[in-house]
């Protein structure tokens, strides 16, 4: 394409957003609102995946050892699990760690009649989880390991959190096909009205011999540009809802900052931004191809 061709097709696809601009103005909003629903549907979903998440962080597996059973075994017990494709990390609890956390815990400021550590032979490992769902095949496997007496879990907490996470999973995929499903289905419908409109503009070009790659490329450019303006214009009003709103439930509820740990904007946008800038400038791209595709036949 010469230099001059691409300056035209794009001054073109510019002039046509204007002399269209209705058109154009009903192409992004479509695009906007379906974009809208699509983001704060995903910053929902990211966020509650973020909290189950945390929630399974926490669950942790505990060994306790035979008696007596000598410290070059705990620590080669210790190198073993830390090795399982299961295991993310190992804390090892030695007796008088264990006293003193039980102390500071529950005993508060009565521990002092205690002369002798009662959580001798206590000593243990906490093993965190890469998932939660791994639970049950690291038990098994660590009841079989020899100086290993006792291994406790809470397999109703992991299934919850297993059963949880996999639910939100399917309602998210599913919802977010319906939402990209009505975008598509909305906005093709949109963008064929209005260069069905320009029918006989595009039949001109062609009876005075314009090639179809020069027909087709100011509308392409057209469709581009609005794609790109509709899917702007919705991650600009969701950075500042998404904000206001984390701020306004951190700052009435922060009794529940624990519980409700949100993932910072940034983190959000960083998968948004190129995914919706993506949909609506595909979606643009597609839709005019493939509807002025359909008039260059005349």
């Amino acid at each position: 394409m010469r230099i001059s061709t691409l300056f035209y097709t794009l001054k073109q696809g510019v002039s046509n957003i204007f002399r269209n601009k209705w058109f154009s103005l009903a192409s992004a909003a479509t695009i906007a609102a379906c974009l809208f629903l699509f983001g704060i549907f995903y910053a929902i979903i990211a966020n509650f995946q973020h909290i189950v998440k945390t929630a399974e962080e926490g669950v942790s597996v505990t060994v306790f050892f035979d008696e007596g059973l000598e410290d070059a075994r705990i620590k080669e017990i210790g190198d073993m699990i830390q090795k399982r494709v299961e295991v993310k990390e190992v804390k090892y609890i030695s007796d008088e760690d264990a006293w003193e956390s039980f102390k500071v815990d529950y005993l508060k400021g009565y521990a002092d009649g205690f002369t002798e550590n009662p959580l001798e032979g206590c000593a243990n490992y906490e093993i965190y989880l890469n998932d939660v769902s791994m639970q049950s095949a690291l038990v098994t496997w660590l009841e079989s390991v020899d100086g290993i007496r006792q291994v406790n879990r809470s397999e109703i907490t992991a299934s919850t959190l297993t059963g949880v996470n996999a639910l939100i999973g399917y309602i998210s995929l599913g919802i977010i096909g319906i939402l990209l499903a009505v975008s598509v289905f909305l906005i093709s419908n949109t963008v064929t009205i209005g260069i069905s409109v320009r029918k006989e503009e595009i039949s001109i070009m062609k009876y005075i011999g314009a090639t179809d790659f020069f027909v087709r490329s100011p509308f392409v450019i057209e469709g581009i540009l609005i794609g790109l303006f509709g899917s702007a214009l919705p991650l600009g009003i969701i950075y500042f809802v998404y904000e206001s709103a984390v701020g306004y439930v951190q700052e009435r509820f922060n009794i529940l900052s624990g519980l409700l740990n949100f993932l910072p904007v940034e983190q959000i946008f960083a998968t948004l931004l190129p995914v919706s800038l993506g949909i609506g400038v595909g979606i643009g791209f597609f839709g005019s191809f493939v509807t002025v595709r359909k008039h260059l036949r005349v």
